[in-house]
Protein backbone atom coordinates (compact mmCIF):
# COMPACT_ATOMS: atom_id res chain seq x y z
CA UNK A 1 0.00 0.00 0.00
CA UNK A 2 2.79 2.44 0.89
CA UNK A 3 4.63 1.67 -2.34
CA UNK A 4 1.52 2.39 -4.40
CA UNK A 5 0.90 5.64 -2.54
CA UNK A 6 4.46 6.79 -3.20
CA UNK A 7 4.08 5.95 -6.87
CA UNK A 8 0.90 8.02 -6.99
CA UNK A 9 2.61 10.98 -5.35
CA UNK A 10 5.64 10.84 -7.62
CA UNK A 11 3.70 10.38 -10.86
CA UNK A 12 4.23 13.25 -13.32
CA UNK A 13 0.99 13.40 -15.28
CA UNK A 14 2.35 15.75 -17.94
CA UNK A 15 5.28 13.41 -18.55
CA UNK A 16 2.96 10.41 -18.82
CA UNK A 17 0.78 12.27 -21.34
CA UNK A 18 3.87 13.06 -23.40
CA UNK A 19 4.24 15.45 -26.32
CA UNK A 20 1.24 17.65 -27.06
CA UNK A 21 -0.17 17.78 -30.58
CA UNK A 22 -1.56 21.31 -30.86
CA UNK A 23 -1.01 24.71 -29.19
CA UNK A 24 -4.33 24.68 -27.29
CA UNK A 25 -3.44 21.40 -25.58
CA UNK A 26 -1.15 23.19 -23.14
CA UNK A 27 -3.91 25.26 -21.52
CA UNK A 28 -6.30 22.31 -21.60
CA UNK A 29 -3.80 20.01 -19.90
CA UNK A 30 -3.25 22.71 -17.27
CA UNK A 31 -6.92 22.38 -16.30
CA UNK A 32 -6.47 18.65 -15.83
CA UNK A 33 -3.37 19.20 -13.71
CA UNK A 34 -5.26 21.76 -11.60
CA UNK A 35 -7.82 19.07 -10.75
CA UNK A 36 -5.06 17.04 -9.14
CA UNK A 37 -6.56 13.87 -10.60
CA UNK A 38 -4.10 10.97 -10.85
CA UNK A 39 -4.63 7.22 -10.94
CA UNK A 40 -2.31 4.26 -10.51
CA UNK A 41 -2.98 0.54 -10.23
CA UNK A 42 -1.20 -2.76 -9.68
CA UNK A 43 -0.95 -4.44 -12.12
CA UNK A 44 -0.76 -1.47 -14.43
CA UNK A 45 -2.97 -2.45 -17.38
CA UNK A 46 -5.95 -0.34 -16.36
CA UNK A 47 -3.61 2.51 -15.46
CA UNK A 48 -2.14 2.47 -18.96
CA UNK A 49 -5.61 2.55 -20.53
CA UNK A 50 -6.56 5.40 -18.19
CA UNK A 51 -3.73 7.68 -19.38
CA UNK A 52 -4.31 6.65 -22.97
CA UNK A 53 -7.85 7.96 -22.44
CA UNK A 54 -6.53 11.26 -21.11
CA UNK A 55 -4.22 11.63 -24.13
CA UNK A 56 -7.06 10.92 -26.54
CA UNK A 57 -9.35 13.28 -24.63
CA UNK A 58 -6.98 16.10 -25.59
CA UNK A 59 -7.49 15.11 -29.24
CA UNK A 60 -11.24 15.68 -28.79
CA UNK A 61 -10.83 19.23 -27.46
CA UNK A 62 -10.55 21.81 -30.20
CA UNK A 63 -10.51 25.66 -30.14
CA UNK A 64 -13.52 26.64 -32.23
CA UNK A 65 -15.54 29.25 -30.31
CA UNK A 66 -13.76 32.61 -30.12
CA UNK A 67 -10.54 30.70 -29.55
CA UNK A 68 -11.87 28.87 -26.46
CA UNK A 69 -11.34 25.11 -26.61
CA UNK A 70 -14.54 23.05 -26.68
CA UNK A 71 -15.24 19.34 -26.60
CA UNK A 72 -15.91 17.45 -29.82
CA UNK A 73 -17.73 14.14 -29.99
CA UNK A 74 -14.68 12.53 -31.56
CA UNK A 75 -14.15 9.69 -33.99
CA UNK A 76 -16.26 10.13 -37.11
CA UNK A 77 -18.20 12.96 -35.48
CA UNK A 78 -16.40 16.21 -36.19
CA UNK A 79 -18.28 18.59 -33.99
CA UNK A 80 -20.31 19.08 -30.82
CA UNK A 81 -23.74 17.43 -30.53
CA UNK A 82 -26.52 18.60 -28.21
CA UNK A 83 -27.62 15.04 -27.34
CA UNK A 84 -24.22 14.11 -25.96
CA UNK A 85 -21.16 16.34 -26.31
CA UNK A 86 -22.96 19.45 -25.10
CA UNK A 87 -24.78 17.70 -22.24
CA UNK A 88 -23.68 14.48 -20.53
CA UNK A 89 -20.15 14.53 -22.00
CA UNK A 90 -19.56 18.11 -20.89
CA UNK A 91 -21.14 17.36 -17.51
CA UNK A 92 -18.57 14.60 -16.88
CA UNK A 93 -15.75 16.73 -18.28
CA UNK A 94 -16.71 19.45 -15.81
CA UNK A 95 -15.10 17.41 -13.00
CA UNK A 96 -11.73 17.59 -14.75
CA UNK A 97 -11.72 20.57 -17.14
CA UNK A 98 -14.46 23.00 -16.11
CA UNK A 99 -13.48 25.81 -18.49
CA UNK A 100 -13.71 23.52 -21.51
CA UNK A 101 -17.06 22.21 -20.27
CA UNK A 102 -18.44 25.72 -19.86
CA UNK A 103 -17.34 26.81 -23.33
CA UNK A 104 -18.99 23.68 -24.72
CA UNK A 105 -22.30 24.41 -22.99
CA UNK A 106 -22.22 27.98 -24.25
CA UNK A 107 -22.03 26.90 -27.89
CA UNK A 108 -25.74 26.10 -27.86
CA UNK A 109 -26.74 29.46 -26.43
CA UNK A 110 -24.43 31.43 -28.72
CA UNK A 111 -25.81 29.72 -31.83
CA UNK A 112 -29.48 29.69 -30.86
CA UNK A 113 -31.80 30.84 -33.65
CA UNK A 114 -33.98 33.90 -33.21
CA UNK A 115 -37.08 31.70 -33.03
CA UNK A 116 -35.62 29.85 -30.01
CA UNK A 117 -34.40 26.67 -31.72
CA UNK A 118 -31.00 25.46 -30.52
CA UNK A 119 -28.68 23.75 -32.99
CA UNK A 120 -28.52 19.99 -32.72
CA UNK A 121 -24.80 20.23 -33.51
CA UNK A 122 -22.07 22.79 -34.09
CA UNK A 123 -19.21 21.85 -36.41
CA UNK A 124 -16.47 23.61 -38.31
CA UNK A 125 -19.11 24.48 -40.90
CA UNK A 126 -21.21 26.22 -38.25
CA UNK A 127 -24.46 25.38 -36.42
CA UNK A 128 -27.00 22.92 -37.86
CA UNK A 129 -30.74 22.95 -37.12
CA UNK A 130 -32.18 20.10 -39.21
CA UNK A 131 -33.47 18.05 -36.24
CA UNK A 132 -33.68 18.49 -32.48
CA UNK A 133 -31.65 15.38 -31.39
CA UNK A 134 -31.87 15.83 -27.63
CA UNK A 135 -31.42 13.08 -25.04
CA UNK A 136 -29.69 14.14 -21.81
CA UNK A 137 -31.40 17.24 -20.37
CA UNK A 138 -29.18 20.25 -20.98
CA UNK A 139 -30.54 22.15 -17.97
CA UNK A 140 -29.46 19.43 -15.52
CA UNK A 141 -25.97 19.26 -17.01
CA UNK A 142 -25.64 23.05 -16.82
CA UNK A 143 -26.94 23.09 -13.25
CA UNK A 144 -24.56 20.35 -12.12
CA UNK A 145 -21.63 22.20 -13.69
CA UNK A 146 -22.69 25.43 -11.98
CA UNK A 147 -23.22 23.76 -8.59
CA UNK A 148 -20.00 21.76 -8.74
CA UNK A 149 -17.68 24.55 -9.80
CA UNK A 150 -19.23 27.63 -8.21
CA UNK A 151 -19.58 29.44 -11.52
CA UNK A 152 -20.97 32.96 -11.74
CA UNK A 153 -24.61 33.74 -12.30
CA UNK A 154 -23.89 35.44 -15.62
CA UNK A 155 -23.24 32.02 -17.15
CA UNK A 156 -26.33 30.58 -15.46
CA UNK A 157 -28.56 33.43 -16.69
CA UNK A 158 -27.25 33.16 -20.25
CA UNK A 159 -28.01 29.45 -20.37
CA UNK A 160 -31.35 29.84 -18.57
CA UNK A 161 -32.63 32.38 -21.07
CA UNK A 162 -31.50 30.24 -24.00
CA UNK A 163 -33.12 27.09 -22.64
CA UNK A 164 -36.35 28.94 -21.84
CA UNK A 165 -36.47 30.06 -25.47
CA UNK A 166 -35.94 26.51 -26.69
CA UNK A 167 -38.71 25.27 -24.41
CA UNK A 168 -41.09 27.75 -26.05
CA UNK A 169 -40.01 26.55 -29.51
CA UNK A 170 -40.76 22.94 -28.56
CA UNK A 171 -44.18 23.89 -27.21
CA UNK A 172 -45.00 25.69 -30.43
CA UNK A 173 -43.75 23.18 -32.99
CA UNK A 174 -43.53 19.77 -31.30
CA UNK A 175 -47.00 19.45 -29.76
CA UNK A 176 -49.11 19.23 -32.92
CA UNK A 177 -51.44 16.60 -31.45
CA UNK A 178 -52.11 18.68 -28.33
CA UNK A 179 -51.08 15.90 -25.96
CA UNK A 180 -48.52 17.86 -23.97
CA UNK A 181 -45.88 15.33 -25.02
CA UNK A 182 -42.90 16.21 -27.18
CA UNK A 183 -43.20 14.70 -30.64
CA UNK A 184 -40.56 12.92 -32.70
CA UNK A 185 -40.71 13.73 -36.40
CA UNK A 186 -37.84 11.48 -37.51
CA UNK A 187 -35.18 8.98 -36.42
CA UNK A 188 -32.50 11.56 -35.82
CA UNK A 189 -34.63 13.55 -33.37
CA UNK A 190 -33.60 11.02 -30.72
CA UNK A 191 -30.25 9.97 -32.23
CA UNK A 192 -31.49 6.39 -32.59
CA UNK A 193 -29.73 5.56 -35.85
CA UNK A 194 -30.87 2.21 -37.35
CA UNK A 195 -33.10 1.44 -34.37
CA UNK A 196 -36.17 -0.71 -35.12
CA UNK A 197 -38.02 1.93 -33.14
CA UNK A 198 -37.95 4.05 -36.30
CA UNK A 199 -38.20 1.50 -39.06
CA UNK A 200 -40.23 2.90 -42.00
CA UNK A 201 -39.88 6.41 -40.64
CA UNK A 202 -37.63 9.00 -42.35
CA UNK A 203 -34.25 9.70 -40.76
CA UNK A 204 -34.78 13.46 -41.11
CA UNK A 205 -37.73 15.89 -40.86
CA UNK A 206 -39.77 16.77 -43.91
CA UNK A 207 -37.67 18.84 -46.33
CA UNK A 208 -35.08 19.08 -43.52
CA UNK A 209 -37.34 21.52 -41.64
CA UNK A 210 -37.45 20.63 -37.90
CA UNK A 211 -40.95 22.12 -37.71
CA UNK A 212 -42.42 19.57 -40.16
CA UNK A 213 -42.88 15.81 -40.44
CA UNK A 214 -43.45 13.70 -43.52
CA UNK A 215 -47.04 14.06 -44.76
CA UNK A 216 -46.66 10.65 -46.42
CA UNK A 217 -45.98 8.76 -43.19
CA UNK A 218 -48.86 6.70 -41.81
CA UNK A 219 -47.57 6.92 -38.23
CA UNK A 220 -45.99 10.35 -37.66
CA UNK A 221 -45.78 12.28 -35.46
CA UNK A 222 -44.86 10.02 -32.55
CA UNK A 223 -45.48 11.01 -28.95
CA UNK A 224 -41.96 10.29 -27.74
CA UNK A 225 -41.37 9.28 -24.11
CA UNK A 226 -37.66 10.13 -24.05
CA UNK A 227 -38.18 13.59 -25.56
CA UNK A 228 -41.07 14.24 -23.17
CA UNK A 229 -39.05 13.07 -20.16
CA UNK A 230 -36.19 15.30 -21.29
CA UNK A 231 -38.44 18.35 -21.23
CA UNK A 232 -39.88 17.32 -17.87
CA UNK A 233 -36.40 17.18 -16.37
CA UNK A 234 -35.37 20.39 -18.12
CA UNK A 235 -38.30 22.21 -16.57
CA UNK A 236 -37.49 20.93 -13.08
CA UNK A 237 -33.97 22.33 -13.35
CA UNK A 238 -35.12 25.54 -15.00
CA UNK A 239 -37.24 26.02 -11.89
CA UNK A 240 -34.10 25.73 -9.76
CA UNK A 241 -32.32 28.26 -11.93
CA UNK A 242 -35.25 30.63 -11.87
CA UNK A 243 -35.23 30.57 -8.07
CA UNK A 244 -31.51 31.41 -7.97
CA UNK A 245 -31.90 34.16 -10.57
CA UNK A 246 -34.87 35.82 -8.90
CA UNK A 247 -37.37 34.65 -11.52
CA UNK A 248 -40.73 32.95 -10.95
CA UNK A 249 -40.06 29.23 -10.53
CA UNK A 250 -43.70 28.19 -10.08
CA UNK A 251 -44.45 28.36 -13.80
CA UNK A 252 -41.70 25.87 -14.55
CA UNK A 253 -42.93 23.55 -11.81
CA UNK A 254 -46.44 23.60 -13.32
CA UNK A 255 -45.07 22.90 -16.78
CA UNK A 256 -42.94 20.06 -15.44
CA UNK A 257 -45.96 18.49 -13.76
CA UNK A 258 -47.89 18.73 -17.03
CA UNK A 259 -45.07 17.00 -18.93
CA UNK A 260 -44.93 14.20 -16.39
CA UNK A 261 -48.71 13.68 -16.46
CA UNK A 262 -48.70 13.56 -20.28
CA UNK A 263 -45.80 11.12 -20.31
CA UNK A 264 -47.66 8.60 -18.14
CA UNK A 265 -51.03 9.21 -19.81
CA UNK A 266 -49.87 8.62 -23.36
CA UNK A 267 -46.56 6.72 -23.32
CA UNK A 268 -46.61 4.32 -20.36
CA UNK A 269 -47.93 0.78 -20.60
CA UNK A 270 -48.77 -0.39 -17.08
CA UNK A 271 -48.97 -4.05 -18.08
CA UNK A 272 -45.48 -4.03 -19.56
CA UNK A 273 -44.10 -1.48 -17.13
CA UNK A 274 -42.46 0.17 -20.13
CA UNK A 275 -42.48 3.49 -21.99
CA UNK A 276 -43.30 3.38 -25.70
CA UNK A 277 -43.83 5.87 -28.50
CA UNK A 278 -47.49 6.40 -29.36
CA UNK A 279 -48.10 6.75 -33.10
CA UNK A 280 -50.78 8.93 -34.66
CA UNK A 281 -53.12 5.91 -34.78
CA UNK A 282 -52.86 5.73 -30.98
CA UNK A 283 -50.88 2.49 -31.13
CA UNK A 284 -47.80 1.80 -29.04
CA UNK A 285 -44.60 1.24 -30.98
CA UNK A 286 -43.74 -1.90 -29.03
CA UNK A 287 -40.00 -1.89 -29.40
CA UNK A 288 -38.28 -2.28 -26.04
CA UNK A 289 -35.21 -0.08 -26.31
CA UNK A 290 -32.97 2.07 -24.15
CA UNK A 291 -35.86 4.57 -24.17
CA UNK A 292 -36.72 3.06 -20.77
CA UNK A 293 -33.34 3.98 -19.33
CA UNK A 294 -33.45 7.41 -20.95
CA UNK A 295 -36.77 8.16 -19.27
CA UNK A 296 -35.60 6.89 -15.88
CA UNK A 297 -32.36 8.87 -16.19
CA UNK A 298 -34.48 12.02 -16.47
CA UNK A 299 -35.71 11.56 -12.91
CA UNK A 300 -39.06 10.03 -13.86
CA UNK A 301 -40.73 7.66 -11.39
CA UNK A 302 -40.30 6.68 -7.75
CA UNK A 303 -38.13 3.88 -6.36
CA UNK A 304 -40.79 1.13 -6.68
CA UNK A 305 -41.16 1.92 -10.37
CA UNK A 306 -37.39 1.95 -10.83
CA UNK A 307 -36.95 -1.32 -8.92
CA UNK A 308 -39.57 -2.95 -11.11
CA UNK A 309 -37.72 -1.71 -14.20
CA UNK A 310 -34.50 -3.22 -12.82
CA UNK A 311 -36.09 -6.59 -12.14
CA UNK A 312 -38.00 -6.88 -15.39
CA UNK A 313 -35.63 -5.18 -17.81
CA UNK A 314 -32.36 -3.49 -16.93
CA UNK A 315 -30.93 -6.37 -14.85
CA UNK A 316 -32.64 -9.09 -16.89
CA UNK A 317 -30.27 -11.18 -19.03
CA UNK A 318 -33.13 -11.80 -21.47
CA UNK A 319 -33.58 -8.05 -21.93
CA UNK A 320 -30.75 -5.51 -21.49
CA UNK A 321 -28.34 -7.12 -19.01
CA UNK A 322 -25.93 -8.62 -21.53
CA UNK A 323 -22.47 -9.86 -20.54
CA UNK A 324 -21.34 -6.32 -21.35
CA UNK A 325 -24.45 -4.25 -20.59
CA UNK A 326 -26.56 -2.32 -21.40
CA UNK A 327 -27.88 -3.13 -24.87
CA UNK A 328 -29.79 -0.60 -26.96
CA UNK A 329 -32.58 -3.08 -27.85
CA UNK A 330 -33.91 -5.90 -25.68
CA UNK A 331 -31.97 -9.10 -26.27
CA UNK A 332 -35.15 -11.16 -26.75
CA UNK A 333 -36.49 -8.88 -29.49
CA UNK A 334 -36.27 -10.71 -32.86
CA UNK A 335 -35.09 -7.41 -34.37
CA UNK A 336 -32.04 -7.35 -32.06
CA UNK A 337 -28.79 -6.85 -33.99
CA UNK A 338 -25.64 -7.54 -31.93
CA UNK A 339 -23.24 -6.06 -34.47
CA UNK A 340 -21.03 -3.29 -33.13
CA UNK A 341 -19.25 -2.71 -36.45
CA UNK A 342 -21.22 0.40 -37.39
CA UNK A 343 -23.18 3.28 -35.87
CA UNK A 344 -26.16 1.35 -34.58
CA UNK A 345 -28.83 1.60 -31.91
CA UNK A 346 -30.37 -1.69 -33.02
CA UNK A 347 -28.84 -3.83 -30.27
CA UNK A 348 -25.18 -3.23 -29.52
CA UNK A 349 -23.95 -1.63 -26.29
CA UNK A 350 -23.30 2.10 -26.76
CA UNK A 351 -21.02 4.17 -24.56
CA UNK A 352 -23.55 7.00 -24.61
CA UNK A 353 -25.98 4.68 -22.84
CA UNK A 354 -23.35 3.81 -20.26
CA UNK A 355 -22.46 7.38 -19.30
CA UNK A 356 -26.15 8.28 -18.98
CA UNK A 357 -26.80 5.31 -16.68
CA UNK A 358 -25.55 6.61 -13.29
CA UNK A 359 -28.18 9.37 -13.21
CA UNK A 360 -30.93 6.74 -13.16
CA UNK A 361 -29.36 4.37 -10.61
CA UNK A 362 -27.91 6.85 -8.15
CA UNK A 363 -31.14 8.84 -7.89
CA UNK A 364 -32.70 5.80 -6.20
CA UNK A 365 -29.70 4.70 -4.15
CA UNK A 366 -29.03 1.69 -6.38
CA UNK A 367 -25.23 1.92 -6.23
CA UNK A 368 -24.62 -1.83 -5.88
CA UNK A 369 -26.65 -2.54 -9.01
CA UNK A 370 -24.82 0.24 -10.84
CA UNK A 371 -21.53 -1.48 -10.01
CA UNK A 372 -22.81 -4.56 -11.85
CA UNK A 373 -22.92 -2.35 -14.97
CA UNK A 374 -19.60 -0.64 -14.29
CA UNK A 375 -17.54 -3.75 -13.48
CA UNK A 376 -17.85 -5.62 -16.80
CA UNK A 377 -17.27 -2.37 -18.68
CA UNK A 378 -14.04 -1.78 -16.74
CA UNK A 379 -13.01 -5.34 -17.56
CA UNK A 380 -13.54 -4.52 -21.23
CA UNK A 381 -11.83 -1.14 -20.76
CA UNK A 382 -8.63 -2.82 -19.57
CA UNK A 383 -8.24 -4.14 -23.13
CA UNK A 384 -9.18 -0.93 -24.96
CA UNK A 385 -6.93 0.59 -27.58
CA UNK A 386 -9.24 2.74 -29.72
CA UNK A 387 -12.10 4.04 -27.49
CA UNK A 388 -14.94 3.13 -29.82
CA UNK A 389 -18.58 4.19 -29.86
CA UNK A 390 -19.83 0.64 -29.31
CA UNK A 391 -18.94 -2.57 -27.47
CA UNK A 392 -19.91 -6.09 -28.41
CA UNK A 393 -22.56 -7.19 -25.87
CA UNK A 394 -21.10 -10.72 -26.09
CA UNK A 395 -17.31 -10.20 -25.99
CA UNK A 396 -16.68 -6.60 -24.94
CA UNK A 397 -14.63 -6.08 -28.10
CA UNK A 398 -14.44 -2.53 -29.39
CA UNK A 399 -16.64 -1.67 -32.35
CA UNK A 400 -17.32 1.31 -34.56
CA UNK A 401 -15.00 4.36 -34.80
CA UNK A 402 -12.26 5.51 -32.42
CA UNK A 403 -11.19 8.40 -30.15
CA UNK A 404 -14.85 8.76 -29.21
CA UNK A 405 -15.24 11.14 -26.28
CA UNK A 406 -18.18 9.31 -24.59
CA UNK A 407 -16.04 6.15 -24.41
CA UNK A 408 -13.05 8.12 -23.13
CA UNK A 409 -15.13 9.89 -20.49
CA UNK A 410 -16.82 6.62 -19.55
CA UNK A 411 -13.46 5.11 -18.62
CA UNK A 412 -12.54 8.18 -16.55
CA UNK A 413 -15.96 8.35 -14.90
CA UNK A 414 -16.27 4.63 -14.14
CA UNK A 415 -12.79 4.48 -12.59
CA UNK A 416 -13.72 7.45 -10.39
CA UNK A 417 -17.06 5.89 -9.38
CA UNK A 418 -15.56 2.48 -8.73
CA UNK A 419 -12.34 3.27 -6.87
CA UNK A 420 -11.74 7.01 -6.93
CA UNK A 421 -12.72 10.38 -5.51
CA UNK A 422 -15.84 11.95 -6.98
CA UNK A 423 -17.06 15.46 -6.07
CA UNK A 424 -20.86 15.48 -6.27
CA UNK A 425 -22.75 18.66 -7.22
CA UNK A 426 -24.72 18.51 -3.95
CA UNK A 427 -21.53 19.25 -2.01
CA UNK A 428 -20.45 15.76 -1.02
CA UNK A 429 -17.22 13.95 -1.76
CA UNK A 430 -17.47 10.24 -2.55
CA UNK A 431 -14.50 8.01 -1.68
CA UNK A 432 -15.19 4.51 -2.99
CA UNK A 433 -13.34 1.60 -1.40
CA UNK A 434 -13.37 -0.98 -4.18
CA UNK A 435 -11.01 -2.44 -6.75
CA UNK A 436 -12.43 -3.64 -10.08
CA UNK A 437 -13.33 -7.31 -9.80
CA UNK A 438 -11.82 -9.65 -12.45
CA UNK A 439 -14.68 -11.09 -14.52
CA UNK A 440 -12.94 -12.07 -17.76
CA UNK A 441 -10.98 -15.36 -17.60
CA UNK A 442 -9.95 -14.52 -14.05
CA UNK A 443 -7.49 -11.95 -15.37
CA UNK A 444 -6.76 -9.42 -12.65
CA UNK A 445 -7.12 -5.87 -13.91
CA UNK A 446 -6.27 -4.18 -10.60
CA UNK A 447 -5.35 -5.74 -7.27
CA UNK A 448 -4.68 -2.33 -5.73
CA UNK A 449 -5.50 1.19 -6.84
CA UNK A 450 -4.66 4.71 -5.74
CA UNK A 451 -6.40 7.91 -6.79
CA UNK A 452 -5.87 11.58 -5.99
CA UNK A 453 -7.90 14.76 -6.46
CA UNK A 454 -7.56 18.36 -5.30
CA UNK A 455 -10.67 19.91 -3.72
CA UNK A 456 -10.27 23.55 -2.81
CA UNK A 457 -6.97 23.83 -0.95
CA UNK A 458 -6.88 20.15 0.03
CA UNK A 459 -5.20 17.24 -1.72
CA UNK A 460 -6.97 13.90 -1.14
CA UNK A 461 -5.39 10.52 -1.88
CA UNK A 462 -7.31 7.25 -1.71
CA UNK A 463 -5.53 3.88 -1.62
CA UNK A 464 -7.62 0.73 -2.09
CA UNK A 465 -6.78 -2.91 -1.47
CA UNK A 466 -9.12 -5.85 -1.07
CA UNK A 467 -8.59 -5.50 2.68
CA UNK A 468 -9.39 -1.83 3.29
CA UNK A 469 -9.41 1.73 1.99
CA UNK A 470 -7.19 4.47 3.37
CA UNK A 471 -7.75 8.15 2.68
CA UNK A 472 -5.04 10.78 3.06
CA UNK A 473 -5.59 14.52 3.25
CA UNK A 474 -2.64 16.83 2.58
CA UNK A 475 -0.24 13.94 3.10
CA UNK A 476 -1.64 12.67 6.42
CA UNK A 477 -3.93 9.74 7.10
CA UNK A 478 -7.45 11.18 7.32
CA UNK A 479 -9.82 8.22 7.31
CA UNK A 480 -9.75 4.41 6.99
CA UNK A 481 -12.84 2.39 6.12
CA UNK A 482 -13.74 -1.15 5.03
CA UNK A 483 -13.38 -2.53 1.52
CA UNK A 484 -16.76 -2.67 -0.19
CA UNK A 485 -18.02 0.65 1.17
CA UNK A 486 -18.13 4.26 0.03
CA UNK A 487 -17.28 7.00 2.51
CA UNK A 488 -19.24 10.25 2.20
CA UNK A 489 -17.82 13.54 3.43
CA UNK A 490 -18.54 17.21 2.93
CA UNK A 491 -16.17 19.38 0.89
CA UNK A 492 -13.98 19.98 3.91
CA UNK A 493 -13.55 16.22 4.44
CA UNK A 494 -15.81 15.86 7.48
CA UNK A 495 -17.26 12.35 7.63
CA UNK A 496 -20.98 12.11 6.90
CA UNK A 497 -21.54 8.39 6.49
CA UNK A 498 -20.93 5.11 4.67
CA UNK A 499 -22.75 3.28 1.88
CA UNK A 500 -22.55 -0.45 1.16
CA UNK A 501 -21.20 -1.05 -2.36
CA UNK A 502 -21.34 -4.86 -2.64
CA UNK A 503 -24.18 -7.37 -2.68
CA UNK A 504 -22.83 -9.11 0.43
CA UNK A 505 -22.41 -7.12 3.67
CA UNK A 506 -19.09 -5.34 4.10
CA UNK A 507 -17.47 -5.58 7.52
CA UNK A 508 -14.48 -3.90 9.08
CA UNK A 509 -13.21 -0.93 11.01
CA UNK A 510 -13.61 2.78 10.45
CA UNK A 511 -10.74 4.86 11.80
CA UNK A 512 -11.69 8.49 12.25
CA UNK A 513 -10.22 11.22 14.45
CA UNK A 514 -8.40 8.84 16.77
CA UNK A 515 -11.32 6.49 17.32
CA UNK A 516 -12.17 3.09 15.84
CA UNK A 517 -15.70 2.00 14.93
CA UNK A 518 -16.57 -1.58 13.93
CA UNK A 519 -19.23 -1.53 11.20
CA UNK A 520 -21.26 -3.90 9.07
CA UNK A 521 -22.86 -2.35 6.00
CA UNK A 522 -25.28 -4.21 3.75
CA UNK A 523 -25.56 -3.58 0.05
CA UNK A 524 -27.07 -0.12 -0.64
CA UNK A 525 -27.46 0.45 3.10
CA UNK A 526 -26.52 3.91 4.37
CA UNK A 527 -24.93 4.48 7.76
CA UNK A 528 -25.08 8.08 8.94
CA UNK A 529 -22.24 9.41 11.09
CA UNK A 530 -23.78 11.61 13.76
CA UNK A 531 -22.84 12.70 17.29
CA UNK A 532 -19.66 10.66 17.29
CA UNK A 533 -21.18 7.37 16.06
CA UNK A 534 -22.94 5.59 13.22
CA UNK A 535 -26.70 5.38 12.94
CA UNK A 536 -28.67 3.26 10.51
CA UNK A 537 -30.07 5.21 7.60
CA UNK A 538 -31.81 4.11 4.42
CA UNK A 539 -31.77 0.34 3.85
CA UNK A 540 -33.45 -0.56 0.55
CA UNK A 541 -31.93 -4.00 -0.05
CA UNK A 542 -30.55 -5.23 -3.35
CA UNK A 543 -32.46 -6.06 -6.54
CA UNK A 544 -31.05 -9.34 -7.84
CA UNK A 545 -30.55 -10.00 -11.58
CA UNK A 546 -33.24 -11.99 -13.39
CA UNK A 547 -33.28 -14.25 -16.43
CA UNK A 548 -36.79 -14.56 -17.85
CA UNK A 549 -38.68 -12.38 -20.30
CA UNK A 550 -41.29 -11.46 -17.67
CA UNK A 551 -40.10 -12.41 -14.17
CA UNK A 552 -42.16 -11.85 -11.07
CA UNK A 553 -41.36 -8.59 -9.35
CA UNK A 554 -39.36 -9.16 -6.17
CA UNK A 555 -36.82 -7.27 -4.09
CA UNK A 556 -34.66 -9.06 -1.54
CA UNK A 557 -34.34 -7.19 1.73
Amino acid sequence: MEELLERLRSLDTAAVIGDLKKPSDEQVLKQWLNSGVKFVSTPGGLEQVYYSAVRKLLDCIVPVHEGAPVLHEGGEYRGTWLESTGTINAELLSRYMPDVAEATFRLFAVHQREDGLMPYKVTGQGPAYRQIQMVTPLARSVWNHYALNGRDQEFLREMYQAMAGFDSWLELYRNTRGSGCVEAFCTFDTGHDLSPRFWHIPDTPHLEDPRRFSPESPVLPLLAPDLTANVYCQRKYLARMADILGEDASGWERKAAQSLASLFQYCYDENDGFFYDLDRNDRFVRVQSDVLLRVLACGVGDRPLFDQALQRYLLNTAKFFAKYPLTSIALDDPRFDPSSAYNSWAGTTNFLTLIRTPHAFEAHGRVVELMWIITPVLNAAARMQRFSQTLSPWTGAEGYTDTYSPAILCVLDFVERACGILPAPEGELWFTGLVPYPLDHGEEIAQETAYSRTVGDDVYELVNTRASARLYRNGLLHLAFPYGTRALTDRSGQLKGLVGMTAQPAEGLVEWKGRTYPVTVKGNEQLVFKDGGFEKGLDIGVVAPSYEARPAYAVNH
